[in-house]
């Protein structure tokens, strides 16, 4: 071997060295991909599943696991309206957007997000309800964006659609872990993005993401079809029906 190549295999050498080892990864598993929308439907559950894997002997760490699962919905256009009370009525006065943010998001952990991370680093992951809303500014409160956020998430999660559970995942086995996820019955139908993270002392050790989706089926799926496809013939039928059956009702009921 020559004097260069002994000379880049030792600098290969040294730079693998100082490169960190990825000594953990992240399995999980779904108890199911697909929620469907029937007649007599009131909302679904759904569990992770996580096992912790160490290569080779890598020896235990002394901080324990964390983790964190975030579910995200279909993103969709938010709308905030600051409504005024002008005399005996109410009226909108001044409105922020929020394109493309999710409108089911839930944040699972297991335990106190605080306890895990640090405020500064869970607004760089974007880990939590508030911080999943942020814009990539840290002046977003001087151009009054932040009041706007924290209304946003009081109305979802006063709708349902936003919740953060602190001891939403359980550790099974020092390496094996679950977390229940709620979809409600007002959640739209779509893909739904779940994201685990884990942590141990408060840095990020592996990733992992996965997905299921929301759909409708049977007569619903037929009438969501009809509407979108044949929105003409649709709206026809649906006068006809509401006509129909208010001339049932009216010859039921007429008194003579």
């Amino acid at each position: 071997m020559s004097r260069l190549s002994k000379t880049l295999l030792a600098a290969a050498l040294g730079l693998a060295a100082c490169l960190p080892a990825k000594a953990e990864t992240l399995i999980a598993a779904l108890s199911t991909h697909r929620i469907a929308i029937t007649s007599n439907y009131t909302g679904d559950q759904l569990t992770v599943f996580g096992l912790v894997e160490r290569e080779g002997r890598t020896a235990a760490r002394a901080d324990p696991y964390d983790i964190v699962v975030t579910v995200r919905g279909p993103p969709r256009m938010l709308i905030v309206r600051e409504k005024e009370r002008v005399g005996p009525i109410w009226v909108n006065r001044q409105q922020r957007r929020f394109p493309e943010r999710p409108i089911f998001l839930s944040v699972s952990s297991n335990r106190p997000i605080e306890e895990i991370l640090t405020e500064d680093a869970a607004r760089r992951e974007r880990i939590g309800l508030a911080n999943a809303q942020r814009i990539q500014s840290t002046r977003e409160f001087e151009f009054g964006i932040g009041p706007y956020r924290d209304a946003l998430i009081r109305i979802m999660e006063a709708k349902g659609l936003y919740a953060e559970h602190e001891r939403g995942v359980t550790f099974l086995s020092p390496t094996l872990f679950s977390a229940p996820i709620r979809v409600p019955a007002t959640a739209p139908t779509g893909s739904y993005e779940i994201e685990i993270v884990l942590y141990a002392g408060g840095a990020a050790l592996a990733r992992q993401t996965t997905n299921f989706e929301v759909i409708k089926t049977g007569m619903e799926q037929s009438l969501a079809s009809a509407a979108h496809d044949r929105p003409l013939l649709y709206g026809l039928a649906t006068a006809a029906l509401a006509l129909f059956f208010g001339w049932l009702a009216t010859t039921i009921f007429r008194r003579d």
